[in-house]
C-alpha cells in the first residue's frame, strides 16, 4: 500500500481538475499549467500508486474505476481543507454563489427569494448576474442559470421550466386585441437576444411578420417593463412575466387562440463534483420545486400540458 507521505499534494490536484473535467487541457487551463505537465503529473501518479486512473484516447480521457474511488476521496479532502482554512481565518461557513441570467434573477428569482431566505437564515447567498457563463474552474461559483442551452462543457446541466411565448400587454391595450391581425395596429416590442422572437410567431401563427417593430431592448425584463407602461405589446415568456400576469399589470389577449411557442429557456449549471458546497442541496432542491420541475430533471408543468 503506497504511503500517503509518497504522494506530492500538487499530483492530486492535477488529478482533481483532469478527473473532474475529465480533460488534461481543460485541467492545465485551470492551473495554468501545460497540457503536458498535466500529463506528466497524472502519470507520476499513476507510477507512484501502481495503479492505471485514465482511459486514455485520441478523442478524449475517461476515468477509470480506481480513477472514479480516488477521485471522490480527493474532492473530499480537498473540501475539508478548504473549510479548514476557512475556520482558521475565523470566515466562518463560505456562501453560496449563484450566477444567473439578469431577466430570470429580476423577473422569477428575487419575487421567490424570501421564502427561500425565510426557510434558510443561516444560508449566505451571493449573487451575480450577467450574459456570461460563469468560470467554475476559478472555484467562482457554485451553480449557474443560463439563458439558452448551454454550450457543450464537463458540467452537469438540467433544463428548467418549458416557457411559452405568447403576446403580452396591458389589460387596456387587450381589449383592443381579439385577433392575431390586430396586432399590426399595435406597437411591438422585441427582445433582440430572445432566441424566438415577433418573426417566428407570425410564421408559426401562418401569418406575415411585421417589417417594422416600434421598440427593441436587449433584456427581456425591460421589454416585459416597458409592455406594462403601456408602450406596446410584447412576445414574451410567461415563466418570465409571471409576477406581471399575477398582478394583473399584463394580460394575454391571445393565449389559447394562437399557437404559443413552447421552449426550453433556462437551465441549471453546476461544476460535476461529488461532494458540493453544504447549502448547495438545499438551494437547488428549492429551485426545482418552485419550478415543479421533479429531482430527476423531469418538468411537471409539460406533463400537465400535454394531457
Amino acid at each position: 500500500m503506497t504511503s500517503i507521505r509518497k504522494l506530492p499534494l500538487p499530483f492530486l490536484r492535477v488529478f482533481e481538475a483532469a478527473g473532474r473535467t475529465s480533460s488534461f487541457a481543460l485541467a492545465a487551463e485551470e492551473l495554468d499549467l501545460s497540457p503536458s505537465a498535466v500529463s506528466h503529473s497524472i502519470r507520476k501518479l499513476e507510477e507512484t500508486l501502481n495503479l492505471r486512473l485514465f482511459q486514455r484516447s485520441t478523442r478524449e480521457v475517461k476515468l477509470t474505476r480506481d480513477g472514479a474511488v480516488l477521485l471522490e476521496h480527493v474532492q473530499r479532502g480537498l473540501d475539508e481543507m478548504r473549510r479548514g482554512l476557512a475556520l482558521l481565518a475565523n470566515e466562518g461557513p463560505s456562501p453560496l454563489r449563484l450566477h444567473t441570467a439578469p431577466s430570470f434573477a429580476t423577473q422569477w428569482l428575487l419575487p421567490r427569494l424570501s421564502g427561500f431566505v425565510r426557510e434558510n437564515p443561516n444560508i449566505d447567498l451571493r449573487f451575480s448576474a450577467s450574459t456570461d457563463y460563469a468560470r467554475f474552474e476559478n472555484d467562482d461559483f457554485d451553480l449557474d442559470i443560463v439563458y439558452g442551452e448551454p454550450k457543450p462543457s464537463p458540467h452537469e446541466k438540467i433544463p428548467l421550466a418549458l416557457e411559452k411565448l405568447t403576446p403580452l400587454c396591458t389589460p387596456e391595450l387587450a381589449g383592443q386585441i381579439r385577433s392575431p391581425e390586430d396586432l399590426y395596429a399595435h406597437t411591438l416590442i422585441q427582445c433582440d437576444v430572445q432566441m424566438f422572437q415577433w418573426k417566428g410567431w407570425f410564421e408559426a401563427n401562418d401569418l406575415t411578420p411585421p417589417s417594422h417593430y416600434g421598440l427593441h431592448f436587449d433584456r427581456s425584463s425591460m421589454a416585459i417593463a416597458a409592455a406594462v407602461d403601456g408602450l406596446g405589446v410584447v412576445l414574451e415568456s410567461t415563466l418570465l412575466a409571471d409576477r406581471e400576469l399575477k398582478n394583473g399589470t399584463l394580460a394575454t389577449p391571445l393565449l389559447g387562440r394562437t399557437r404559443e411557442v413552447p421552449y426550453i429557456g433556462h437551465y441549471l449549471v453546476y461544476p460535476k463534483r461529488y461532494h458540493h458546497h453544504l447549502a448547495f442541496d438545499i438551494f437547488k432542491s428549492w429551485l426545482l420545486k418552485e419550478l415543479e420541475i421533479e429531482p430527476d430533471g423531469a418538468d411537471r408543468s409539460q406533463d400537465d400540458a400535454s394531457s
